[in-house]
């Protein structure tokens, strides 16, 4: 899993027919330890998260499980909202 930040919408008029009624978000990548962002990429949100939220990501073919839609050409998907971390320092 990936923890990252919703800091974007993604609209497509038009797309594959599975992903019809998904909504698509920009997640950049963060580094819970050291707090460094890295890349950005579109995830598919099934849970409602918005836009400044801290998200768990699965990423690959575990993205595609997190779905109802078989088969959906997915590899990023949003499976849930960071309330809190806690991360020790070393």
């Amino acid at each position: 899993m990936i923890v990252g930040k919703i800091v974007g919408n993604v609209w497509a008029t038009r797309k594959e027919d599975s992903l019809k009624g998904l909504k698509m978000m920009i997640v950049q990548r963060l580094d819970p330890c050291t707090d460094e962002k890295h890349e950005s990429f579109v995830a598919v949100d099934y849970i409602g998260a918005g836009i400044g939220e801290l998200v768990l990501v699965s990423r690959g073919s575990a993205a595609n499980k997190a779905l109802p839609i078989p088969n959906a050409p997915v590899d990023a998907t949003i499976i849930g909202i960071i309330d809190q971390m806690e991360v020790p320092e070393n």
